[in-house]
This record gives C-alpha cells, structure tokens and sequence, in this order.
C-alpha cells in the first residue's frame, strides 16, 4: 500500500479565506495526498517572518486535519505544527497560500505567506509560496489558475523532486484575470516605495492612523539578466522565483573589508 503524501498548508488571510479553501480542495483531487492545514485564525497579511514569544498560543480544531492557531502568525502556525501535529515525521511538501495579492520584488520580506515558506526551508521541508495578483474589481478574486498551477507543481514535485537545494522556496505569482498562461522562470523585481498614511480621530479627538495601499512600481534590475517577476506578471505569465534565505550581500564583502581597513 503506497503511503500518504503529506502536505501541510497555511496561510496569511486567514483559516476562512478563499484562497486557502480552494487550495486544500485542489491538494485534496491529488492522489495518494493528505493534507493537514494549519493557518491564522485572523488575517495576518505584511506581518513577516515573525513569532509570538509574548503570549501562548492555542490550536482550534475546526475540520478534519484543519486547525486555526488562535492569533498566530503563519510562522507561528508551521514552527508549532513540526513540533506537535508532526513531531515524528516531517511533511512531505509545505504549501503557504493561495494569497489574495501579489507578493513580488521586495515585498516578500514583508510577506505572511512567503514566511510561512521560508520556516518550512528552514526545517529542510520542500516548501511553496502562492499568490493571486488581485483585480480589485473582482475583490474576491477568481483562483482558477492559480488552483490549476499549484496542482501541476504538486504533481511534478511528488512524482519527481523538488527542483531547489536546501533553505530555497519557490515563490509563485498569478496573474490577474488570464485562464491559460505559461510559467516563467523569474527573478525578484526592484519595487518602488512610497510612504502613505491616513490620519482619523475618534470621538475624543484622538488621532488613529491607517497606513496606506501603495501602488504596484516594479523595474527591472540593472545587470541582471532573464525576466523579474513583475514583468512576467505583466506579460500576463506565471511567475515562477527561486528564493533564498542567505540575505548576505556577497558582492559588497570586499568592499566592506576595504572600507573597515
């Protein structure tokens, strides 16, 4: 009898988002598949890699195999799931998503969802990042290709290998409002950035602020070859990144070393 393939999923929308629920349905349709979910019990987008070491945390059972980790992060949701759910033995594939939005260029650093990837490397568990690029006139967002994505790299991971060497994820992007579309092999956009807030008082007349929406500004990066992810984006393509955890900045040692000198 061949053994289950075990998948932990998580997210950072949310145990109720749609894009985490098509996800396990989709994972589900795959043969020989288990899928265990373990996601934020609140929205918990832009929130990064972060723990909570300030307060303890608790599993809610909602569903066969499906959790919701009271106010944890999607960090929190994998690092307490090797060590309770999987204690024995790790899983197979780890799956942060389906995201509603983008997570492009530099705006991964900021991201639940790719975290989520990043502590499943950090475990040596093969681990994927997706995200929906949102029309936000369709706010809900339409998953389709993105559900249809995600099956196909399961499928070819499962049935041969995880393409990447240890502490790398693969960081997966979707187009917005396209049903067929190649995938791309990519790299990490250059992303503009602003600064926006909006000031509100309260009856009291004490001042709130609710930080801003920033625009999608994205280039290429100068002397690098291939395609960045926004630009396959726009391209109306898959983006498909390798990303890796050593933030060191190699080509600057040496002029570090000569500057310290």
């Amino acid at each position: 009898m061949e053994k289950n393939y075990n998948i932990l999923v998580t997210n950072d929308d949310g145990y109720e988002a749609k894009g985490l629920l098509e996800l396990v349905k989709a994972l589900k349709e795959i043969d020989g598949v288990k899928v265990t979910v373990v996601a934020p019990a609140n929205e918990k987008s832009a929130c990064g890699h972060s723990l909570t070491l300030t307060r303890p945390l608790r599993f809610v059972s909602v569903g066969d195999d499906f959790f919701k980790l009271d106010d944890g992060t999607p960090t929190d949701c994998v690092y307490l799931s090797l060590s309770t759910i999987f204690k024995t033995k790790k899983p197979d594939l780890l799956v942060s998503g389906i995201n509603r939005g983008s997570n492009m260029g530099e705006d991964i650093t900021y991201s639940g969802t790719a975290a989520g990837a990043m502590e499943g490397v950090l475990h040596d568990i093969p681990s994927i990042a997706i995200s929906q690029v949102i029309d936000f006139t369709n706010p809900d967002g339409d998953f389709s290709l993105a559900v249809k994505i995600i099956k196909d790299l399961v499928i070819k991971i499962k049935d041969d290998d995880f393409p990447l060497p240890d502490r790398e994820f693969l960081n997966v992007n979707i187009p917005a409002n396209v049903k067929e579309a190649k995938m791309q092999v990519t790299y990490a956009g250059y992303r503009f950035f602003a600064n926006d807030s909006h000031v509100h008082r309260n009856p009291r007349g004490e001042e709130h602020y609710w930080l801003g929406l920033h625009p999608l500004n994205f280039s290429a990066r100068i002397g690098v070859s291939g395609i960045s992810d926004y630009e396959a984006i726009k391209a109306g393509m898959v983006s498909i990144t390798p990303i890796m955890l050593d933030l060191s900045a190699y080509k600057s040692i040496d002029t570090l070393k000569e500057w310290i000198n």
